[in-house]
């Protein structure tokens, strides 16, 4: 599994890649986490506002931190899907 989180290293990307982590490790899943913070890489997801988060190639949240509820979703989901 592959996860970026997409940002400039603001407080707010801190904490989307902070939560990520913490529920990979809830659900003891191992993936591939990484910072992107070149401004034309995130623009290739397609993004307007950051932070960002993409789950195996798939934008699933931008401009807001998503809930520790939604990102174990989205994990599950591409774990399945």
């Amino acid at each position: 599994m592959e996860i970026r989180v997409l940002g400039s290293g603001c407080p707010r990307c801190h904490e989307v890649e902070k939560r990520t982590i913490d529920v990979l490790s809830e659900l003891n899943i191992a993936a591939d986490v990484q910072k992107v913070t070149d401004l034309m890489k995130m623009m290739e997801h397609g993004i307007l506002a950051t932070p960002g988060l993409v789950i195996n190639g798939k934008l699933k949240c931008s401009g807001r931190i998503p809930s520790r509820d939604e990102i174990k979703a989205w994990i599950l989901e591409s774990m399945n899907g």
